[in-house]
């Protein structure tokens, strides 16, 4: 089974501890790279560590979160193989996979609710990537 790399800061832990149970029970393997509380702490500090666990293939794609999921979509941005998508409904997380090859999945924790957080990460693992024209956009995304 996949391996899934996880990255929240404080507004997303509850979300992301709810979620690592959830998939782990449904055999997927996690990494949780932080935080470990609800305590007031920075994204960076635990988005990069994911970022880099997915770009060294350590996890075949991640799932983060923290409160509105903008702060650390664009930190794992920042990586050159990271394509991270702010998804808030099960529709977004399924064309970033197939249209975009998401690679890590971001939720806005303090904006979804934890069903519609499994609707949304459902949604992102049944779809797959179609290719084709969408591969030839993807290629022109790494700064050069």
């Amino acid at each position: 089974m996949e391996t899934i790399a996880f990255a929240s800061d404080h507004a997303g832990y509850s979300l992301k501890k709810a979620l690592i149970d959830y998939l782990t029970a449904k055999g997927y393997k996690t990494i949780d790279f932080g935080t470990d509380s609800e305590e007031s702490c920075d994204y960076p500090d635990y988005a990069h560590p994911a970022a880099k666990a997915v770009e060294d293939g350590e996890a075949d794609f991640g799932i983060a979160m923290c409160g509105t999921g903008n702060g650390i979509q664009m930190t794992l941005n920042k990586h050159q193989n990271i394509r991270a998508a702010l998804c808030w409904r099960p529709e977004l997380a399924a064309l970033a996979k197939e249209h975009n090859n998401a690679n890590i999945l971001v939720l806005p924790a303090r904006f979804v609710s934890y069903d519609e957080a499994l609707e949304i990460v459902n949604a992102y693992l049944d779809s797959k990537f179609e290719g084709g024209r969408h591969q030839r956009r993807i290629d022109k995304i790494a700064v050069k």
